[in-house]
């Protein structure tokens, strides 16, 4: 599934950039030991991520009891979205959190990274309820059309 794609290079990219500025040189990345923030908004990230497949079967769920009747689909997949908007909102402050509290420790390439993972990524992350809907209804789309085209 495509969300999991969009979950996990916001998970690489949430993390790419390092959290603490160090006086020694550096560990391997594989060695470099996370900190509790880091540990924390990694489980979030996990919970958040959790949440929105939950959210995609609600969806798929309501799409085939409504049999076709796009009324139906539209207010059921609006009450999901609803529903699921405050968790991506509240995990996008949560991330955007976490990269300005790194600021202060971090050197001028690291703040340069973040800015970046926070101006696109943050912003993303609201906006995954939103794009999970268009995806679910795309596929729902696609799926009578493809039998039809088989023949």
């Amino acid at each position: 599934m495509s969300l999991r794609i969009i979950l996990a290079a916001s998970a690489v990219l949430a993390f790419a950039a390092p959290a603490v500025a160090q006086d020694a040189p550096a560990a391997p990345p594989a060695a470099e030991a996370k900190s509790a923030a880091e540990i924390a908004l990694e489980a979030k990230g996990e919970a958040f991520q959790a949440r929105m497949e939950e959210m995609g079967g609600e969806m798929q769920a309501a799409i085939t009891a409504a049999a076709g009747d796009q009324a139906a689909v539209s207010a059921a997949l609006d009450a999901i979205v609803a529903k699921y908007q405050p968790e991506a909102d509240a995990f996008s402050a949560e991330l955007q959190a976490f990269l300005e509290g790194q600021t202060a420790t971090a050197t001028e390439e690291e703040k340069a990274q973040m800015a970046q993972v926070s101006a696109s990524l943050v912003p993303m992350i609201r906006t995954v309820p939103t794009m999970v809907r268009g995806q679910i209804e795309q596929a729902a789309a696609a799926a009578p059309a493809a039998p039809a085209a088989a023949e």
